[in-house]
């Protein structure tokens, strides 16, 4: 199984720059690593378009709990399939901290998204207070927990992200990374009969030049991408990084 590098554009972009960027990562992208771009709801059909037929594959931001109705605002995993996306963004910490997602909904979203065919990418993590407070395992468990029996382990991708380490500069140390991929790894281990089939990501200031290390862990399956995925060079050099570290 390849290692997997998943670009999260938040709040960015317009048309033209898309292209560019978009065309840019094609023309390079290495073999031997699954690459997702996961982008905002207005530029998804434009990324169905480019990366039609690609190496490269289409994600959202978020999705909706809900199939269809009278939800304003929202959008369904269908629709998302629809405009050519294979994967999706669920309880991003900015979701969770801005919107006020519950692990309920979080679990109700990945559970819709696979409905629908779509592979969820599940975001969990800790706050600095949480964190200092020594309850790094009791958060990630506690939002682990809501996912049991309602999405098949099996066909998710579960992606740790520590709050204090997103848009902050500041990253988490191997240890500290390779500690919580380890206590992620075992809580699939007793859910799954293939744990191995489920891919396990860190998101948290991963950056050119800590790629490599953070990818060479032997819990870590590939990274979520922010800031640096904006960047055609250096999200290139992130997924080179990834194809050139031996999956484990």
């Amino acid at each position: 199984m390849p290692k997997i590098v998943v670009a999260n554009w938040k709040m960015n972009g317009r048309l033209a720059d898309n292209r560019e960027l978009m065309q840019a990562i094609l023309a390079r992208l290495p073999e031997n690593v699954l690459s997702v771009l996961c982008v905002p709801f207005p530029y998804l059909a434009q990324g169905g378009e480019i990366l039609s037929d690609s190496g490269l594959k289409l994600g959202a931001q978020d999705v909706s709990a809900f199939s269809d109705g009278a939800y304003t605002g929202q959008v369904s995993a269908e629709m998302l399939v629809e405009l050519g996306a294979s994967h999706v963004i669920v309880g991003h910490s900015e979701r969770r901290a801005l919107c006020g997602e519950t692990d309920a909904d979080i679990a109700d979203k990945a559970a819709r998204a696979r409905a629908a065919g779509l592979t969820p990418i599940v975001c969990v993590g800790e706050s600095l207070e949480e964190r200092d407070a020594g309850q790094v395992a009791e958060v990630v468990t506690r939002q682990l927990d809501a996912l049991d029996g309602k999405v098949d382990m099996e066909r998710i991708v579960i992606a740790y992200e520590p709050v204090w380490a997103i848009g902050t500069g500041r990253s988490a140390t191997t240890q500290q990374v390779s500690e919580v991929l380890g206590l992620i790894r075992t809580w699939i281990g007793q859910r799954s009969a293939q744990p191995q089939r489920t891919p396990v990501l860190y998101g948290g200031s991963v950056k050119v030049d800590n790629a490599r290390e953070l990818f060479a862990l032997a819990e870590c399956d590939g990274g979520l991408i922010g800031g640096a995925s904006l960047i055609a060079d250096d999200f290139i050099a992130i997924c080179t990084a990834a194809a050139a570290t031996k999956h484990q």
